[in-house]
């Protein structure tokens, strides 16, 4: 993986702009969506600039044509008429990583955070990725841009000192987001109640959450545990 400075990268670096670029923007949200398209169209006036607004159109879109760059949102809904949802957007990238080794991203998004839940994917992508939180500056965007369509890596927003298992992740998921008790996630992941008490108590470990100081701060460990998990994107 190419791992590249950005402070030492000038904004004005050369591309191939001989040949027609090829971009797709994912995102659902038109004010973004369309300072996206300008910005892009300014900084690549002759660039073939395609946008999409559903994981769907996304799919459809990769299908019929090669890309140079996907620019995309991680909170976009399924299909038309669908909540935007985080996890969608993780479950396409996710099966974008694995189907297009050598397909550039950017991964523009409030919730950048949640990448970590595909850590090990990117790492081991082979094509350019960087993450831009939306609330960077149109010139940091473009330096972000740039090193996407580069092949390089930028992902210092990712916390990489947080490592958790695909079974913990389950186990946060169907907790927190479907609601389910230990005795269910238990059958719905063919382990053992014990396993998955196991599993809890890594988790927390990971997350610096401990049943001690729960208990002196007269806290709910089951709450802090999803309150951690939260604030390190983990979970929606």
């Amino acid at each position: 993986m190419v791992k590249v400075n950005i402070d030492k990268l000038p904004i004005s670096q050369d591309l191939p702009k001989s040949r027609q670029l090829k971009i797709l923007v994912v995102d659902d949200h038109q004010l973004i969506l369309t300072g996206t398209l300008d910005v892009l169209r300014q900084q690549y006036p002759d660039a073939e600039i395609i946008k999409a607004q559903t994981a769907r159109d996304a799919t459809e879109e990769i299908a019929r044509s090669q890309f140079d760059l996907v620019v995309m949102d991680l909170s976009i809904p399924e299909k038309p008429g669908m909540t935007a949802q985080v996890d969608t957007g993780i479950n396409l990238l996710q099966k974008l990583l694995k189907n297009c080794p050598n397909l550039n991203f950017l991964v523009q998004s409030s919730y950048v955070k949640a990448l970590v839940r595909i850590k090990h994917e990117i790492d081991n992508h082979q094509g350019g990725f960087a993450i831009a939180d939306k609330g960077l500056s149109e010139q940091e965007m473009l330096t972000r841009f740039n090193l996407a369509l580069q092949g390089a890596t930028h992902t210092k927003d990712i916390k990489t000192g947080l490592e958790l298992k695909p079974e913990w992740l389950e186990v946060l998921r169907l907790a927190f987001e479907e609601g389910l008790t230990d005795r269910l996630i238990s059958e719905r992941m063919y382990k053992s109640e014990r396993a998955v008490r196991t599993y809890w108590t890594k988790i927390q470990d990971v997350l610096g959450v401990y049943p001690e100081d729960c208990k002196k701060e007269g806290k709910n460990i089951r709450i802090q545990t999803e309150i951690r998990a939260k604030e390190e994107g983990l979970i929606d």
